[in-house]
């Protein structure tokens, strides 16, 4: 496995997860669904609906609705608590994130071949000394990541299925997003698109 540095902070490790990885994770993601099913996050201000759905699996899941940006216990629609994360996913954070506690959130991000994501800073969590963990599954995405600060120079590169990408440190609330989706660039999903998961710390430890 090798990993590549892309800029300070951030870390690349393409095809982390195998193929037979890759599919059994899609079967646990969709049994997540059945549980926790995808909904459309909207706009704080706006209410305007968000070009991707999602869920989540974990202790808590991310929201944005009218009420703003949050984490909270249970899902939004149905009100029932979020699934338990697969044990694969735990096992990336343990090999990947270089932190000594667990993560607490995974988003479930499904795009649609047309989907994209402005950029932005994920700064909902309270603690910003634990990483972001992203993993890709189905088409590849034209990922772009730049510094803290919006407006300022930016570096692209392609997520394809199996990728992992770990961004923190002086990287942590760096603005990035999701350029585009190179459709059928990946035969993994029956229905196309592309899964990401992005799994968060969001407390800080016990002291």
């Amino acid at each position: 496995m090798t990993a590549l540095a892309v800029a300070p902070g951030v870390t690349h490790w393409p095809g982390y997860l195998d193929p037979a990885e890759q599919a059994a994770l899609v079967d646990e993601l969709r049994e997540v669904a059945r549980q926790a099913p995808f909904f459309t996050p909207r706009m704080p201000k706006t209410g305007k609906p968000f070009s991707v759905r999602m869920t989540n699996c974990g202790s808590l899941g991310w929201v944005s609705d009218e009420g703003g940006y949050r984490y909270q216990p249970s899902h939004p629609e149905t009100r029932q608590p979020w699934p338990a994360m697969p044990l694969r996913l735990l096992r990336a954070w343990e090999e990947l994130a270089g932190y000594p506690q667990p993560p607490q959130a995974c988003l479930i991000n499904f795009y649609e071949p047309t989907a994209k994501m402005g950029l932005h800073q994920d700064r909902d969590e309270e603690e910003f000394a634990a990483p972001v963990l992203s993993l890709s599954l189905g088409d590849t995405a034209v990922f772009r990541i730049g510094g803290t600060v919006r407006g300022g120079k930016t570096i692209s590169l392609k997520l394809a299925s199996g990728d992992a990408l770990v961004f923190g440190g002086e990287a942590r609330l760096a603005y990035h997003g999701i350029d585009r989706i190179l459709a059928g660039s990946s035969s993994l999903l029956p229905q196309s698109g592309r899964i990401n998961l992005t799994l968060r710390r969001v407390t800080k430890p016990p002291v």
